[in-house]
């Protein structure tokens, strides 16, 4: 199983990005994580096999995880976006896969 994010870049605070990941498939829930500069790496968004969905504090609300109906690609709605959204976004499985790629970099700045 591999996991492929893209869709991140540079947005000013406020704004709003999507995030896409592919994925050859997973019978696992799917989840999206970020690291922050300097930081470890946290969970933002879980989706599970049947599509309910958890948040983090941090982005509750502002953030919607989706995932397709053949399970092979997920996405992340980011609405509102906040200086301290910046960071690497990656997308894995619950429970992870050691290989976590490149992630995808979100930069959120005036």
């Amino acid at each position: 199983v591999q996991f492929v994010a893209s869709g991140g870049g540079l947005v000013q605070p406020g704004g709003s990005l999507r995030l896409s990941c592919s994925t050859s498939g997973s019978l696992f829930s799917f989840a999206w994580y970020r690291q922050a500069p300097g930081k470890q790496r946290e969970l933002v968004a879980t989706i599970t096999n049947n599509g309910a969905t958890n948040y983090a504090n941090f982005v509750r609300g502002r953030f919607t995880i989706t995932r397709d109906n053949a399970k092979t690609t997920m996405y992340l709605q980011m609405n509102s976006l906040k200086v301290d959204a910046t960071g690497v976004y990656y997308c894995n499985q619950i429970p992870p896969i050691s290989d976590w790629g490149q992630g995808t970099h979100v930069t959120v700045s005036p």
